[in-house]
């Protein structure tokens, strides 16, 4: 009896020991896996704060949670599982996939540095941003951040069991997200803590209060621009290695070099310059491709709406009345003179009638 308890006990243990060494596998490779896609991390924390600016700082914590649980959704609900289905049954149409997401994008890269350029003023006296149209576009552009860092993590796990890569990716997906959105909860509430440290009594910690109060906007200025210009890195370096995976390499092998090039001419530098010289390619390749999109958007659905627009427009209705107005102010004069007119005709006529 004795002797069976301890055999079991030594299997219990075996068991126990396996499965450390499988969570452990699994951690280290969602650690390797979220790695890879700490580039993509970076322009996702950069891009985000723009979503709140303008609102009341009540609001930011709220807005930033409904934006993070909308990242947890896109993760769980649409990009884990048609990626592991996909790896699993039609792995060529991932690379397709992603493209769609980079042109994406690229065009909202683009639309904002359209924005800026040609409608400034405009902007400039915009009311309170809508809530729902906020966290609706962060969300939208979170998809496609997002779809980037499943697929380059499940790229380093490709060759895992398929529970295996449900469970890193499922790790990797929770992770990354409680990092995006905890950085950039703290981004948005610094300018509240400045002030509270600016209340305190200490002269130190009141100047440097004092300091981060004035220090945020400028900051959450700096993030807008990175964050558009971290659309159209990644989503042109998306475009650059997905046409190069289906064949066409021209394009990324011409990047390479240059990348190589500088990496080679800076000496100790090497890795920091060609990086530089990458990304830089990489969005000028977005603001291209952003660009093509963004006429086109102009030139057909953004045109046709404005027709629309315009067509169901009270104004454009009520536009021809005055020309209208002035014959009606003008016809009383004849029709008074024809119902005198007419009056003596018919007692004329009622005359004629009579024996």
């Amino acid at each position: 009896m004795s002797a069976g308890l301890a055999a079991l006990l030594d299997d219990v243990a075996v068991l126990a020991r396996a499965a450390a060494a499988s969570i452990d596998d699994v951690g280290l490779a969602a650690a390797k896996a979220g790695a890879k896609a700490a580039g993509v991390v970076i322009d996702d924390t950069a891009v985000t704060p723009q979503y709140v600016r303008g609102l009341a700082a009540e609001r930011e914590i709220p807005i930033v949670k409904r934006i993070a649980l909308g990242s947890l959704r896109n993760k769980f609900l649409f990009i884990l599982p048609v990626i592991l289905v996909l790896s699993q049954f039609l792995p060529m149409l991932l690379t397709p996939l992603l493209m769609i997401g980079g042109a994406y994008l690229c065009y909202e890269g683009a639309e904002k540095i359209w924005e800026r350029v040609a409608h400034h003023d405009e902007h400039a006296v915009e009311e309170a941003p809508d809530e729902k149209t906020l966290i609706a576009g962060a969300i939208r552009t979170d998809l496609i951040l997002s779809a980037e860092i499943m697929v380059i993590s499940l790229n380093q796990v490709a060759n895992e069991k398929f529970w295996n890569r449900l469970i890193i990716l499922s790790v990797v997906a929770v992770f990354m997200t409680a990092l995006v959105y905890g950085v950039v909860g703290l981004i948005v509430k610094m300018d509240d803590v400045g002030l509270r440290l600016a209340e305190r009594p200490g002269k130190a910690s009141a100047a440097f209060g004092r300091g981060l109060v004035k220090a945020m906007p400028k900051v959450l200025t700096a993030l807008s621009v990175i964050g558009t210009v971290a659309m159209l890195w990644v989503g042109g370096h998306i475009l650059l290695v997905g046409v190069n995976d289906l064949g066409f390499h021209p394009p990324y092998e011409f990047v390479h070099h240059m990348e190589q090039a500088a990496h080679d001419a800076t000496g100790a530098l090497g890795g920091v310059v060609g990086w530089l010289v990458n990304t830089f390619a990489s969005a000028v390749v977005g603001l291209i491709v952003g660009a093509i999109v963004v006429a086109f958007m102009a030139v057909t659905f953004h045109r046709k709406s404005h027709g629309a627009k315009q067509q169901h427009e009270p104004g454009a209705e009520a536009a021809p009345a005055p020309e209208t107005a002035a014959p009606a102010a003008a016809e009383p004069e004849p029709v008074a003179t024809a119902k005198t007119e007419t009056k003596p005709d018919d007692d004329a006529g009622t005359g004629d009638k009579q024996p």
